[in-house]
């Protein structure tokens, strides 16, 4: 999943940054309100975690920019801003989580596992598809009753995959959910990394689970 970031400390944004890469998602980040309204508006996020007092544009603002144009991903706000009046006003308008400064890395980790579940229709952490499991907490996989060891955007190819399950995903689709904005749309990495997954996930003797679609993409039937 694909994660960004408004935070202008910049310590702080690097130490989110690499805890939630370590959990495998693909994380941008900016430090100002206006180019994280302006990724908000032009990159397909999974979640955004919003900072409130930043330059050039507040959080409050971008809130409001994002929910008055229907875009709804989910937003989580990050603020040292910890009055009961102001964790009200996020909610208001329209964030979907309000975590204050200083915070334990391991709940944010929690919270964002949580809305992206809460955003995908899934109710449990555990996703199971025939005999393949897929822990979204523990960031695990297995086959059989097996541990399948993955990169880090093998996971993130895989559990896009299975949270659009019997749907086509277009190569598009997964470079904007699944590589950050660096991502060179031209090269064949997706397909690399599709091929080194089939061998992992759908070793000799086990049904097959990912298909391509000719002309469109990859499938993973349940």
């Amino acid at each position: 999943m694909r994660v960004l970031v408004v935070e202008d400390e910049k310590r702080l944004a690097g130490f989110i940054k690499s805890s939630l890469e370590e959990q495998k998602y693909s994380v941008d980040v900016v430090y100002d309100g206006e180019n994280g309204e302006y990724l908000a508006f032009t990159e397909n996020y999974d979640l955004i975690i919003l900072d409130i007092l930043l330059p050039k544009k507040n959080g409050w603002e971008i809130c409001d920019s994002l929910r008055n144009a229907g875009i709804g991903t989910p937003i989580m706000i990050l603020s040292a801003l910890s009055d009961v009046s102001d964790r009200i006003r996020g909610l208001e308008k329209g964030a979907d989580d309000y975590l204050t400064k200083p915070f334990v890395i391991a709940e944010l980790v929690a919270r964002v596992n949580a809305l992206l579940r809460r955003a995908y229709k899934v109710s449990q952490p555990v996703i199971r598809i025939r005999d393949l499991e897929l822990d979204m907490a523990a960031r695990k996989v297995k086959r059989s009753g097996e541990d399948v060891r993955l990169t880090n955007k093998e996971f993130a190819l895989l559990e896009y995959l299975i949270l659009n399950k019997n749907k086509v995903v277009t190569r598009t689709m997964i470079s904007e959910h699944v590589w950050d904005i660096h991502f060179d749309t031209g090269s064949n990495v997706i397909d690399v990394i599709i091929n080194f997954l089939r061998k992992k996930i759908e070793a000799e003797g086990t049904e097959k689970l990912i298909y391509t679609i000719r002309g469109s993409g990859y499938m993973l039937k349940d």
